[in-house]
């Protein structure tokens, strides 16, 4: 009698690598692109009542969907939130791509992508980036059952302008387009699709809180698209989980929405903090791709990235290293306080 037979029935998929998290507090972890900056002191200050944890939460996040809506001057009803922009990614996968034709990402690009489709059985096609790392808007022009790709790109920070954005977008009016937007608050004014929403019922734009909002603890994600789009999400949830939404997580993202002045305070930090780095970098030998996010992609010109990484975690700091083609002599490189990235310069003209 075979008492192992239930193994043949099992989904097996290559599950995503996050970014290690070191048990030890006293290093510089640059590693998963969190915001070195904590939540406001309206967030903070958030009181709650904790009897009502005793209670299931709103289903619908109603106020933090209200909260966003007046936010980004859309209707309630255009907004989706989830735990997270992988649940709301995840759950997007799910309601828009089900056809018997291939969606379409890079091939470096966010590496949950692929996971999502095999794990849903969604055939895919990866679209290779240029030799500078750029996606080339006519590689999303043949026929395809959705296109998905993060602006700016992770793991290379370029962003791709909103007018090619735009065509992409045109090419596909037969599927649904995800634009994930989880770095896009660091991107110049004006980038984000969100502007093109209206014009066009297939645009899914996806947000996180996890990076600009300096909560990634607390897994926050919300799309943003017409209603239609919206409804077809909700109804897939419903179907799966409703009650994704814990009340913390609604409480605190409300209070973080509010507190804008804060927000773009941190986000300014950042990307002052990133040019500088990047101009350090560059005098030290690096080649670093022009950033649009809260990381940097860089290389050095003769010291090789998986021997920088080796004895920058010897020195407990931490950079995201990619082994795999194209990109295993890059680090990935999250901008942290200026205090942490003076020790990182100096780790570099060490090594150098």
């Amino acid at each position: 009698m075979n008492m192992t037979g239930w193994k043949e029935n099992v989904r097996r998929v290559e599950p995503y690598t996050p970014g290690e998290q070191p048990k030890d507090q006293n290093v510089i972890k640059l590693n998963t692109n969190e915001n070195p900056y904590g939540p406001s002191e309206k967030v903070r200050n958030c009181a709650m009542d904790y009897d009502l944890l005793r209670k299931y939460p709103d289903p619908a996040a109603s106020d933090l969907v209200n909260t966003l809506a007046l936010y980004h001057h859309v209707l309630p009803e255009q907004v989706f939130v989830g735990v997270g922009s992988d649940d709301v990614l995840g759950m997007a996968f799910l309601t828009f791509f089900n056809s018997d034709r291939p969606i379409l990402f890079p091939d470096i690009t966010y590496s949950f992508y692929p996971v999502w489709a095999e794990l849903y059985r969604i055939p895919y096609r990866t679209k290779a980036l240029t030799e500078d790392f750029r996606i080339s808007v006519s590689d999303y022009e043949e026929k395809n059952g959705g296109v998905i790709f993060p602006n700016p790109n992770a793991p290379t920070a370029r962003l791709l302008p909103l007018d090619e954005v735009e065509k992409i977008i045109q090419a596909n009016r037969n599927v649904v387009v995800i634009v994930d937007e989880a770095y896009i608050d660091f991107a110049p004014e004006g980038s984000s699709a969100l502007s093109l929403v209206d014009k066009y019922d297939n645009l899914l734009v996806v947000r996180t809180f996890s990076k600009s909002r300096s909560m990634a603890g607390l897994r926050i994600g919300y799309a943003i698209g017409q209603k239609d789009l919206i409804a077809c999400m909700q109804a897939v949830k419903y179907s799966y989980n409703s009650y994704t939404m814990n009340r913390p997580s609604i409480l605190y993202g409300c209070a973080s929405v509010e507190d804008d002045a804060y927000f773009r305070e941190t986000v300014g930090k950042i990307i002052s903090t990133r040019e500088w780095v990047t101009k350090e970098m560059k005098e030290l030998g690096f080649r670093v791709i022009p950033s649009a996010a809260n990381f940097i992609f860089a290389a050095h010109s003769t010291i090789p990235a998986e021997e920088i990484f080796r004895k920058a975690r010897e020195k407990g700091i931490f950079f995201r290293y990619f082994k795999q083609p194209r990109i295993d002599n890059y680090l990935r490189i999250t901008i942290g306080t200026d205090e942490e990235m003076h020790a990182v310069l100096d780790f570099f003209r060490e090594l150098v």
